[in-house]
């Protein structure tokens, strides 16, 4: 029944793409403004999540963080603790129904980290093991940088990434449609194509 609730509440999206790391930069250009912003990237292997780490580096306001297999344990610990903070803030911010104007680019926004948005790259090996105590990491956006194989990977992402409500967009390249109508059947989601072109504004605003 609670994964029933989530699909209700959750979003999916799919953008068809020609290059995913040149994508990705361009969605969290748009994303990224929106300060305390949430965002996890799920990638299957360490060379993608370290190509989306390298490409980050272009977009100073967005603080980010990468949850990989040899990273400590103190680490990995002061990670999801920072995010669950940033998270705590995007919430204070719905909550108060204080509309800022994070996605567009202002003279006036403060400068500092504490106001940036907050992204977690991780691969599947290093998601939150939520049967060992840790937290989900309760994003708003969810960005499969690549589609994994298995239902079971996928479904794990989203419960151990995304909050409810939250915005999955899929990336997909070539023969990856193939792999993401096998998981739209056997998971009983629908997912939505997303225009490449399509500004995400509006759906990240605040609402009253």
């Amino acid at each position: 029944m609670k994964q029933q609730t989530r699909r209700r509440l959750n979003k999916f999206e799919i953008l068809k793409i020609d290059d995913e790391q040149e994508t990705v930069v361009e969605l969290l250009g748009v994303l990224g403004r929106r300060p305390w912003l949430p965002i996890v990237v799920c990638c299957s292997s360490r060379d993608e999540l370290d190509a989306v780490c390298s490409s980050l580096s272009t977009l100073p306001y967005i603080s980010f963080a990468a949850l990989y297999s040899d990273l400590g344990e103190r680490e990995r610990a002061m990670v999801l603790e920072k995010f669950r903070q940033a998270t705590v803030k995007w919430n204070q911010q719905l909550n108060s129904a204080v509309v800022e104007e994070g996605l567009e680019e202002s003279e006036t926004r403060e400068e500092g980290e504490e106001k940036n948005s907050h992204l977690v790259v991780v691969t599947d090996v290093c998601l939150p093991m939520l049967s060992s105590g840790e937290s989900s990491l309760s994003s708003r956006v969810l960005i499969n940088y690549e589609l994994p194989a298995k239902k079971e990977t996928y479904t794990r992402r989203l419960t151990s990434c995304l909050a409810s409500g939250g915005i999955v967009i899929n990336m997909v390249v070539g023969g990856e449609v193939t792999t993401l109508k096998s998981l739209e059947e056997s998971s009983g989601i629908i997912i939505a194509e997303m225009p490449i072109n399509r500004s995400c504004n509006k759906r990240m605003a605040p609402t009253t």
